[in-house]
């Protein structure tokens, strides 16, 4: 039997506004090259200058992952070919990295705890990106400059489960932090795969290999399969293992190589000359630990806890950080939380759904739904009506009153037209009368559907109940 062991470097693109390093814009896409300045193009002479909110960021994600804090750390240089960075290395962290050791708890089998420990998490650069077109290949430097976390696991995953349990809960954490997107279609959350296989009880390690740059949860599980079994296969059938960097191609479902892998010494790392050393004060790692945000488990367990709401509801609202601030801004607004709770779990998924958006795009006035819902709780619209209102400030974003107004929703609240109609179903069907007065419940239920239908569902039940009541006993 075989054991297959597991560490993750995970690849953080930080939600900056600039580059790390330069003025640049950090956003996703546009034109190639429209993003670059002589700092981020590698031009001689050129001084790069850091960008404090990346330290910051680091600091949090650091705190949340239980992490030491390095608080006088520095820049490295990392030379190794790189055909989409210009200036042929990149800055990086080795020697002294802003975050050291560190945890995350998963849940793999939704029964039992385990910890996976983190060896360190450093800032770096991103690379531009080749863009490959037949023979040719043309180079996009937009992304290079961009600020990436890399957060680098221990071996301690054993399974393809564990590691999604693990990439799961860390990009949950990070976007709540409020550090990153985490939008791996988009590359801003990257995962290179470590695995190595060896005999059940083994202590010592096998020869590993890294497959770079997965961004699909089902990318890094078919990678892991395939490298697995590849890796068995080998071994079983007398050859040998080396140690090199993959690729993985998920159109076709498999992995191949695509160099030797190369050990920290061999990318000659050394202290950047153009960076003074970082300190972080005693001061500003308090302020920044003082500041965090609250994390989605804690969201999790006060929704629970001082909300009522139900563990499932909960759960799908911190799915994601757009949709549970969403949940968050009815709920304060109106007030009532569970009815929040029912309208983003269900309407609102539902109607993202249907538009085709992702549920990480959610788009909606939150304080246009929570005057909906004020109404639909205080009876002045009927659930119909809520329904449909839902849809048009969705999906058009109108004003919920002008809408209601506009459309005749509004539930009739005084007795007087209610009162009318229901003299004339009274009038209308004397059989089902007769039939209430002989006691047959079933008759009231008739009755109560005919004045509603008659009142075009505007009615308050409550008002239509109380004057068909009367109007029966006369």
């Amino acid at each position: 039997m075989w054991e297959t062991v597991i560490g993750l470097e995970v690849h953080c693109e930080l939600s900056t506004k600039s580059k790390i390093f330069c003025g640049c814009s950090a956003a996703f896409g546009g034109e190639p090259n429209t993003k670059v300045c002589p700092v981020c193009a590698g031009l001689p002479g050129a001084l790069p200058k850091l960008n404090k909110q990346v330290v910051e960021y680091a600091l949090r994600a650091g705190l949340a992952l239980n992490c030491n804090i390095t608080q006088n750390c520095r820049m490295d240089r990392k030379n190794y070919f790189y055909p989409d960075l210009p200036k042929a290395y990149q800055v990086s962290q080795l020697y002294y990295a802003i975050c050291k050791n560190g945890y995350i708890d998963i849940c793999a089998d939704g029964k039992n705890n385990k910890r996976i420990t983190l060896h360190q998490i450093h800032m770096e650069e991103d690379a531009g990106k080749l863009i490959h077109e037949g023979n040719i290949t043309r180079i996009d430097c937009n992304r290079g400059g961009v600020p990436l976390l890399e957060i680098v696991s221990n071996p301690d995953m054993r399974n393809a489960d564990e590691a999604i349990a693990y990439v799961e809960r860390l990009r949950e954490i990070l976007l709540f932090l409020g550090v990153s997107d985490c939008k791996m279609q988009e590359g801003s959350l990257r995962v290179d795969v470590n695995l190595s296989v060896r005999k059940q009880g083994a202590k010592e390690y096998g020869v590993r290999t890294e497959t770079k740059n997965l961004n699909s949860l089902r990318s890094i599980v078919r990678a892991i399969e395939f490298e697995r079994d590849r890796q068995i296969e080998v071994l079983e059938s007398g050859g040998s293992l080396f140690q090199e960097t993959r690729r993985w191609d998920d159109n076709k479902g498999i992995g191949y190589g695509m160099r030797s892998k190369a050990n920290a010494h061999d990318y000659r790392y050394f202290p950047d000359p153009d960076f003074l050393p970082i300190s972080i004060s005693d001061k500003w790692l308090s302020e920044v630990k003082k500041n965090l945000p609250e994390l989605a488990h804690q969201k999790r367990d006060r929704f629970v806890g001082e909300m009522g709401l139900s563990e499932y509801d909960a759960g799908v609202i911190t799915s994601d950080k757009k949709l549970c601030d969403l949940f968050e801004q009815i709920a304060t607004i109106s007030k009532q939380p569970k009815e929040a709770s029912n309208l983003v779990t269900g309407d609102i998924l539902r109607l993202q759904k249907a538009s085709g958006n992702a549920q990480e795009d959610i788009s909606v006035d939150g304080k246009k739904l929570a005057v909906l819902v004020d109404m639909v709780t205080g009876g002045k619209i009927s659930r119909n009506a809520y329904k449909q209102s839902v849809e048009a400030v969705f999906e058009k974003d109108v004003d919920p009153n002008d809408y209601v107004a506009k459309n005749n929703l509004m539930m009739v609240s005084d007795d007087k037209a209610a009162r009318a109609a229901a003299k004339e179903i009274v009038a209308a069907n004397p059989n089902a009368v007769a039939d209430y007065k002989n006691g047959i419940a079933k008759s009231f239920g008739f009755l109560m559907g005919q004045l509603m239908k008659k009142l075009g569902g505007t009615a308050s039940p409550d008002v239509a109940r109380k004057v068909l009541t009367e109007e029966l006993e006369q």
